[in-house]
């Protein structure tokens, strides 16, 4: 790795995105640049500001860092919004950042605890 940190953004603070963004805050080698969740309300947007993380509901500007972010952690279980993201990096030719998928999130965070995590989220539009 050519670096020393791994920028990140995280989009959805719910459920799941919360104890992944405390797992995430404490890491030395984590940059958590933006946390971005349509509700200004939930424990892991509450939780990014008291750390003094950069938060938005807008998650598009998370795409919108281009290659300042490494990895965009999508963890909202809405199919349209990995989409959209995709589809904005790959128009404006950001080939350095990847998007996880939610079941690497919930695996890793299984493994952290020892035993299968399960996560569960409302339906919510994001048009």
């Amino acid at each position: 790795m050519e670096k020393d940190m791994i920028n990140i953004a995280l989009v959805g603070a719910g459920e799941t995105g919360t104890p992944l963004l405390e797992q995430l805050l404490h890491a030395k080698f984590v940059n958590v640049v933006l946390v971005a969740d349509l509700n200004s309300l939930t424990p892991g947007i509450q939780l990014a500001q008291r750390q003094g993380v950069r938060t938005t509901t807008n998650f598009m500007e998370v795409a919108q860092l281009g290659t300042e972010i490494d990895i965009i952690i999508e963890v909202t279980g809405v199919s349209n919004v990995k989409e959209q993201l995709r589809k904005y990096l790959h128009d404006t030719g950001n080939h350095h950042t990847i998007i996880m998928h939610e079941m690497i999130a919930i695996l890793l965070m299984s493994l952290l605890r020892g035993q299968l995590v399960t996560m569960k989220h409302q339906q919510v539009d994001y048009d």
